[in-house]
C-alpha cells in the first residue's frame, strides 16, 4: 500500500514590497505529500547528480518521454549519461513501481557538470566548471561521443596576460542552432553548433558572476547574476550594456535560476540564495509582480510545465521538491484537511476579468490568491541539484547519488 503522510498546512504570503510597487498578495498552501513520494522510481548510481533534462520528443509526438540525460559533479571522474526509463509494469505489493531506469551509454566529462541541454535529439550541450562548453552526439541509444567543444569558453582576464584562468561556465541556453553560454567570468557567448568560432562573445556584460540564462525570443536573452539582478540582452544591438534591468530593491540576494512561461513570454519567474521565488512582468515595473517564500535554502532550479504552465516545479538544497499549483481548478480540489489526501484547502480565485482591451493579459501567476504547494520529496535530506518536467513525468538528480523518476506526474 503506499504510505500516507499526514502533514501539517500553513499559509506563508509574500515578502512585503516597497509600497511604490503593486505586488498582487499571493498566499502559498503547503502540504507534504508521502503518497506522490512513493511514486518515484528511484535509482542510486554512485554519482552526485547536477543535471537531469528529458530528451525533446517530436513536435507530432503524443508519446511520453522515455530517454533523459543527467550530469554529474564532485566526483573523481564525472560523467554525462544517457538513460532510458523502459516500461514500468504497475505498482507492486510494496507500492513501489516495478521495473527500472535503464543507463543506455556514458561518456567521462571534463569538470563538473554545471548545466546541461538538448540542443536537438541528438545532441548534449553541457557547461564545465572547467570554462569549457562541449557538444555531445547521442546515437542510436548506443553512444555518446564528442561533437564539438569550446575549450576556455570562460576564462578570467588578467593584466598580463589574455587568459590566465578557466572561470566555471555556469550556464547555457539552446535555440538550435545556436547556443549562448554565461559563466562566472560575467562573460556571454553566442554560439553556434556548426562553428568554431563565438558568433559574438561580450567580454565585461556583468561585472559580477552570472549564474543562469534562457532565451527571451530568437534575438533576445535573459540572465540572472550574483547580486540580485535580471538583465534582458538583445543581440541586435552591438554595444555591451543589457537593453533592460530588472532586480529585487534591498537586499541583493544572488539569483540562481530562471525560467520563462512558454506562452506568455513576459511572464519569468526566478529563484535565489534565500529560497525566494520571484515573479516578474518584464512589461511592467522593473521589480517583482510578487515574491513567495518558498525553500528554506538556496533555490537550484526552476521550470515551469512546458505544456501546463499553471503548475511550475522548483528543487532546492534544503532537500525539496515542490509543485507549485496555479492552475484555474484548484479551489475545487478536495480539502487535505477533510479527505486526508495531498490536496491543501484553498480559498476561491479572485475573478480578474479586464475592463479594458488595452490592458495587459493577466497570467495565473499574478491572479492568484492562493497557489497550492506540494513538496514531492518530503523525506529528503541533501539538496535537490536539478529537475526537468515533460508531459506527465519528472525526473530529478540529488546529491545522494540518486535519479528519481515519476511518469504521472500530474494524473
Amino acid at each position: 500500500m503506499c504510505r500516507l503522510v499526514r502533514a501539517s498546512c500553513h499559509v506563508t504570503w509574500a515578502r512585503s514590497l516597497p509600497t511604490c510597487l503593486t505586488v498582487p498578495r499571493v498566499a502559498v498552501v503547503v502540504n507534504s505529500a508521502g503518497e506522490m513520494e512513493d511514486s518515484f522510481n528511484v535509482k542510486f548510481v554512485s554519482q552526485k547528480i547536477s543535471k537531469t533534462r528529458w530528451r525533446p520528443l517530436p513536435s507530432a509526438s503524443l508519446q511520453q518521454p522515455q530517454v533523459f540525460a543527467t550530469g554529474s559533479w564532485d566526483n573523481e571522474e564525472n560523467k554525462v549519461s544517457v538513460w532510458s526509463t523502459g516500461e514500468f509494469e504497475g505498482l507492486g505489493p510494496d507500492g513501489q513501481y516495478e521495473g527500472d531506469h535503464q543507463l543506455l551509454c556514458d561518456i567521462a566529462h571534463d569538470g563538473d557538470v554545471l548545466d546541461m541541454q538538448f540542443l536537438d535529439q541528438e545532441r548534449i550541450v553541457t557547461a564545465s566548471s572547467t570554462g569549457s562548453v562541449t557538444i555531445f552526439r547521442h546515437q542510436n541509444n548506443q553512444t555518446l561521443s564528442i561533437n564539438q567543444k569550446w575549450k576556455r569558453a570562460h576564462h578570467h582576464m588578467g593584466s598580463d596576460s589574455p587568459a590566465y584562468g578557466s572561470a566555471p561556465c555556469t550556464g547555457i541556453a539552446c535555440n538550435n542552432p545556436e547556443i549562448v553560454t554565461v559563466g562566472e567570468d560575467g562573460r556571454i557567448n553566442l554560439f553556434r553548433a556548426d562553428n568554431k568560432e563565438a558568433l559574438r562573445t561580450v567580454d565585461h556584460a556583468d561585472s559580477s558572476t552570472l549564474h543562469a540564462v534562457t532565451f527571451l525570443r530568437t534575438t533576445e536573452i535573459l540572465t540572472v547574476n550574483s547580486i540580485g539582478q535580471l538583465k534582458l540582452w538583445d543581440f541586435r544591438q552591438q554595444g555591451t550594456e543589457p537593453s533592460q534591468i530588472f532586480s529585487v530593491s534591498g537586499e541583493r540576494v544572488p539569483l540562481h535560476c530562471i525560467d520563462r512561461h512558454p506562452n506568455q513570454q513576459h511572464i519569468v519567474t526566478t529563484g535565489g540564495q534565500d529560497g525566494m521565488l520571484s515573479v516578474w512582468d518584464l512589461r511592467q515595473a522593473a521589480m517583482p509582480l510578487s515574491l513567495l517564500k518558498a525553500h528554506e535554502a538556496e533555490m537550484w532550479e526552476v521550470h515551469f510545465h512546458p505544456s501546463n504552465p499553471n503548475h511550475l516545479f522548483t528543487c532546492s538544497e534544503d532537500g525539496s521538491l515542490w509543485h507549485w499549483d496555479a492552475s484555474s481548478d484548484v479551489s475545487e480540489k478536495p480539502s487535505f484537511l477533510q479527505t486526508g489526501g495531498r490536496n491543501a484547502t484553498h480559498l476561491s480565485r479572485r475573478s480578474m476579468q479586464q475592463s479594458n482591451t488595452n490592458q495587459p493579459s493577466i497570467s495565473a501567476w499574478n491572479s492568484n490568491e492562493r497557489i497550492e504547494t506540494t513538496n514531492l520529496l518530503p523525506n529528503q535530506s541533501l539538496s535537490v541539484n536539478s529537475l526537468d518536467v515533460l508531459g506527465q513525468c519528472l525526473v530529478c538528480g540529488t546529491d545522494t547519488e540518486a535519479i528519481y523518476v515519476t511518469r504521472q506526474l500530474l494524473s
